[in-house]
């Protein structure tokens, strides 16, 4: 049996930690090591934007541990991944590039949506109450030092998914002064967030019954509930028990009895008051705090990957079901988006041979054609670079923001003339791998997006063979597409541009 041993690192807010994991296909993965290094990053971050020498040096000096401890353990592969503090830091690939060459390890940014993903998935692990929890209302509240990641779950299934700046350690430094004018902390801290409390409400709730809510974070995991966590549901009574005891005691009460020091032990009440509030508008009969963390859901997802694992939940349907709801709040066509999106995947897989992308690109295919009418809500007359910017602004989660900027690109040069690599000087951002890929799900979009012109779905079937350098598409249709056809030629000459063969196009009349 083939043993592969793993080890998941994450730079936070608060601490710097590491687990390490056995994974095979027998026993899916088992967690070896834990060890955690208190270090407040974010302390600077979020105020200057910058990292002090001294903190950098503490980061170097406990990744160094790590390595020696990743060597001890045989570890042959690892995932180093940092988070808010650094997406705030106005040098990061500094501070990265420092890194690698005082330790060996190369550290990832996470975007705020990769990170929450994990975290998601890392509930994934306890696939029996994760699954017996989403069967009702469901909101997972994820609470870190910089944010608050809310994702919402109607039976089994993602309905959205929002993040908000309203983190522990961001809203001590923003109140710390403040903090020490008045008797009421808690009240104060409510009323900070009181107004992002209310729009997320009015937004995202309206009539939708929430029963049941699950409290994520490393800090929540291991010290606040750190005694509630595991298979243990808590009712709302027995945590708003908790919440009274916790708001009557001093920080220093509060860190003798968790065994923290002061500076942490002050983050305690922001955490607890996020996670009342949060509680109270969805009105909840449950709580659910799991144990697990973002090292967690970085092992699981490494797990997934190498086929150690197979997870019962559908994740990639969790994202385009999250981009759906993107599109139906900008109002696009759900038929025209449904015909275009059957026409796009149909001519994707009928060229694998000649396209070279995998599982990953279509999917990201899929999310562009969901998108690519968005812009319309704000202007009819600027579709393209509307689409661009919602797309841009929008968090999907699962989607790092290469793979956001990726499909806002298609989406802009579905109907603006394409600009190629190295002319456009609009801070576009792209690599060449991403260049080329952008201009991949360009072709392809303009030429499904062609076909359903009329918005009427007149296709009705399409069924495409690669033949040699020939893409015969043959199209099954009982209606006039004389429109369609007319305008697919300069699209035709983009997309036998991009892929280096000839396009014959076939109509089958259906009766």
């Amino acid at each position: 049996m083939a043993i592969t041993t793993f080890a998941a690192i994450d730079i936070g807010s608060y601490e710097v930690s590491m687990k390490i994991f056995e994974l095979s296909k027998k026993i899916g993965f088992r967690q070896l090591n834990d060890v955690r290094y208190r270090l407040e990053i974010g302390k600077g971050a979020y105020s200057s934007g910058r990292l002090e020498p001294e903190i950098v040096d503490s980061i170097c000096m406990i990744l160094n541990d790590f390595s020696k401890m990743m060597k001890e353990f045989g570890v042959s592969d690892y995932r180093a991944c940092a988070t808010s503090a650094f997406r705030e830091m106005i040098n990061p690939l500094i501070v990265q590039e420092q890194i690698y060459c005082r330790t060996g390890i190369r550290v990832e940014i996470l975007s705020n949506a990769e990170q929450h993903f994990l975290g998601y998935k890392s509930i994934a692990a306890k696939e029996a109450g994760f699954k017996k929890m989403i069967q009702k209302g469901t909101a997972i509240l994820d609470v870190g030092g910089g944010g608050l990641q809310v994702s919402l779950f109607d039976k089994d299934t993602l309905v959205t998914t929002q993040s908000l700046k309203m983190g522990s350690m961001r809203i001590r430094e923003r109140l710390k002064e403040l903090e020490k004018a008045t008797t009421h902390y808690d009240q104060l801290i409510l009323e900070f967030i009181r107004n992002d409390l209310t729009a997320f409400q009015r937004l995202y709730l309206k009539e939708r019954e929430i029963k049941n809510v699950i409290l994520m974070g490393d800090f929540l995991t291991d010290t606040i509930l750190q005694g509630h966590n595991g298979e243990h549901i808590l009712t709302m009574d027995e945590f708003r028990t908790y919440y009274e005891d916790t708001l009557n005691k001093t920080e220093q009460t509060l860190a003798d009895d968790m065994g923290v020091d002061l500076e942490y032990a002050s983050l305690i009440v922001p955490t607890m008051v996020i996670c009342k509030n949060f509680l109270d508008i969805f009105q909840a009969e449950a709580v659910w705090v799991p144990g697990v963390s973002l090292l967690d859901g970085i092992a699981y997802d490494y797990g997934e990957k190498k086929k150690f694992i197979k997870s019962v939940h559908n994740f990639e349907n969790d994202i385009l079901v999250a981009s759906r709801n993107i599109a139906k709040r900008y109002s696009s066509g759900k038929n025209h988006i449904q015909g275009t999106t059957e026409i796009a995947l149909a001519i994707f897989d009928s060229m694998k041979k000649v396209h070279g992308m995998g599982s990953r690109e279509r999917l990201l295919l899929q999310i562009a054609v969901q998108l690519h009418d968005c812009g319309k809500y704000i202007s009819m007359g600027d579709v393209a670079e509307c689409s661009y910017r919602i797309i841009m602004a929008t968090e999907i989660i699962g989607l790092s923001t290469e793979e956001r900027r990726v499909i806002a690109s298609a989406v802009r040069y579905n109907t603006t003339e394409f600009v190629y690599y190295g002319n456009y000087d609009d801070g576009l951002g792209l690599d060449k791998e991403r260049y080329l890929l952008v201009a991949k799900l360009t072709a392809i979009l303009r030429l499904a997006n062609a076909m359903d012109r009329s918005h009427y779905q007149k296709v009705q079937g399409l069924k495409a063979v690669l033949k040699d350098r020939e893409l015969q598409v043959m199209i099954d249709s009982s209606r006039d597409i004389s429109l369609e056809l007319g305008l697919l030629k300069d699209k035709v000459k983009f997309f036998e541009e991009v892929f280096g063969i000839h396009l014959v196009l076939k109509r089958r009349r259906r009766a």
